[in-house]
């Protein structure tokens, strides 16, 4: 087995803000995200990892570790999605 220096770093976290919201989602989980990087699996990839999670419960969120296709894959999808609503989904 190779030795290596483990990379996890944060890239961006968002915290549950009411304001957003919209008005009459009374029944919408109020969720914080996070996205971080990290390479400590077995296998040593870096992965993308994203960290969604209801405010009020730490450390009972959902975790996804995503490889580069499926990291794409999002990227497509949430790109789309700002379309769809008339946003420019930047770059």
């Amino acid at each position: 087995m190779c030795e290596h220096d483990a990379v996890r770093r944060s890239i961006d976290d968002y915290p549950f803000n009411p304001e957003d919201l919209p008005e009459g989602a009374d029944d919408a989980a109020q969720l914080s995200w996070a996205v971080a990087i990290s390479d400590d699996y077995d296998d040593a990839e870096p992965r993308v990892v994203l960290t969604v999670e209801e405010v009020g419960s730490p450390g009972q969120g959902l975790v996804a570790h995503l490889g580069p296709a499926h990291v794409r894959r999002l990227r497509s999808a949430l790109r789309d999605a700002m379309r769809e609503i008339g946003q420019d989904p930047g770059d």
